[in-house]
């Protein structure tokens, strides 16, 4: 397992990367965005395409005034943090920053960690390792559960029941079994309309 960062106090953070792209995936798929890729993660999912972010130490501590300039120069107005996963850090002041200049807060979690930071968007993708904290699961305003076996309807509907009702329900398939999974998904979500198809739409693109 690895451990949080400890040498930071969300004035800087391990940045694997940052660019400005288009959402790819989940309710807000299409949507531009500024996306800043934070370094560590415990979970090391085995069907995970960003292991290169597991391992915090391996990437350089950034300031977060130099963050917000880069997505103030982009001309984004909102900004994606992901992972790894971004909540082994604090992210209060990163958020502070951000909002105190406009600049919409999305975060995209397994929920495995305390929550830090203020947002305009959470995205929880919960890992079947290591179930999302209780206290974020009302808090998600997307519940986006990857399927890579016909297991994974029935862990999806079992969270799909402790998020508030307004929280959008996705479905996605991992990567490389998109082909094995797409027919099955898009099966469920017709005999359950709650639910709906997500893509990993900007690996079609070939786009970041």
């Amino acid at each position: 397992m690895l451990e949080e960062r400890k040498d930071s106090d969300g004035l800087t953070l391990p940045v694997v990367e940052e660019f400005y792209s288009v959402q790819g995936e989940g309710w807000n798929t299409g949507r531009a965005a500024y996306f800043v890729r934070i370094g560590g993660c415990d979970l090391c999912c085995g069907w995970c395409d960003t292991r290169h972010a597991w391992n915090a130490e391996l990437h350089p501590l950034v300031s977060i005034s130099d963050i917000a300039v880069r997505v103030s120069e982009s001309g984004a107005d909102s900004v994606v943090v992901t992972g790894g996963e971004p909540l082994m850090n604090n992210l209060d002041p990163l958020c502070e920053l951000l909002r105190g200049k406009g600049i919409k807060t999305y975060l995209e979690t397994s929920g495995a960690h305390p929550l830090t930071g203020r947002w305009d968007w959470i995205t929880l993708s919960p890992k079947k390792e290591s179930p999302p904290l209780p206290e974020i699961l009302p808090l998600a305003d997307e519940l986006k559960v990857v399927v890579i076996d016909g297991t994974d309807f029935e862990r999806a509907e079992g969270y799909s029941t402790r998020v508030s009702p307004q929280c959008k329900l996705m479905l996605q398939p991992e990567w490389s079994r998109y082909k094995e999974m797409i027919a099955a998904i898009t099966d469920y979500v017709k005999k359950n309309s709650k639910w709906m198809v997500s893509i990993q739409a900007h690996k079609f693109m070939h786009i970041p």
